[in-house]
């Protein structure tokens, strides 16, 4: 996990260089044609090579597009709160991407893999199903172990052990399915709360440079709203993106439970069905 962290603290880090250059390089650029287009009005030829020239960055603008945009806008939401509000989102989407990554890699055919078990099971190889359940990976198999080594055991193969047992590894390996939701929804909650945070010290810059201009007209206040706004906005994207990740690891740890219930059915079926249980 620590290296899944690093890696994607590492591309957002590269993210924010990336951006701070292509905004710096921008500037420079507009400062240049500036430069230009007022060093000698009377030059026909001068003014001509200036107009030719202009085209060219609103191409490029046009092309580059959403990403561009949103790359301005969050260097004009100022660097603090902004990165403040991607700090959140690096984060939480390295949580994401771990849950993702752990639950798909803990799902496994249930109904195939119990249906072998209880081959196994029947054909009294219990020791072969436990190593079978040893080697698969997920909360299914690891439910399955713990029944099947209770079964194979001298006293506590009877029924009421095992269902027990059942039941305190599938809360055990629920608990694990759950592991770091609770850091994902609370940069959920964090992201729009730095935006709205970002927000009131908009506001506060607005009413700063209204007290300094003694003046309430739109030019004055203009800068300050525009803050305000563009870290609102931020911070609902961000949450909204962990919102969409959030739900969908909720839905494959529905799925996972469901799983678990479905083979601990099966598993207490099997056991009865055995000659080592105790009836």
């Amino acid at each position: 996990m620590k290296k899944l962290f690093a890696i994607v603290a590492m591309v957002a880090a590269c993210s924010f260089w990336a951006t701070t250059s292509a905004v710096a390089q921008e500037e420079t650029e507009a400062v240049d044609v500036t430069a230009v287009e007022e060093a000698d009005s009377a030059d026909m030829d001068t003014l001509a090579e200036a107009e030719t020239f202009e085209p060219a960055p609103i191409v490029e603008e046009e092309n580059e597009g959403i990403f561009k945009t949103l790359k301005t806008k969050y260097i004009e939401g100022g660097a603090g709160f902004m990165s403040l509000v991607a700090i959140a989102l690096v984060l939480g989407l390295a949580f994401c991407i771990e849950r993702v990554v752990y639950l798909s890699l803990a799902q496994i055919n249930t109904r195939k893999f119990t249906a072998e078990l209880a081959d196994l099971v029947a054909k009294g190889k219990v020791a072969d199903a436990i190593e079978k359940a040893k080697g698969t990976r997920g909360p299914v198999a690891q439910v399955s172990r713990k029944a099947l080594e209770c079964l194979d055991s001298a006293d506590r193969n009877d029924i009421g052990t095992i269902e027990r047992t059942i039941n305190m590894e599938a809360e055990v390996q629920g608990s694990y399915l759950e592991e770091n939701c609770s850091w994902i929804t609370l940069f959920i909650a964090m992201a729009p709360s730095l935006g709205f945070l970002g927000t009131v010290i908009g506001m506060v810059m607005a009413f700063d440079d209204i007290q300094r201009a003694g003046d309430i007209s739109p030019t004055v206040v203009a800068g300050g709203m525009k803050v305000a706004l563009i870290t609102t906005i931020f911070g609902i994207i961000v949450a909204l993106i962990l919102q969409v990740f959030y739900n969908y690891i909720l839905s494959k740890v529905e799925a996972l439970t469901s799983n678990m219930e479905e083979a601990a059915q099966d598993l207490l079926v099997m056991c009865v069905k055995s000659d080592k249980c105790k009836k």
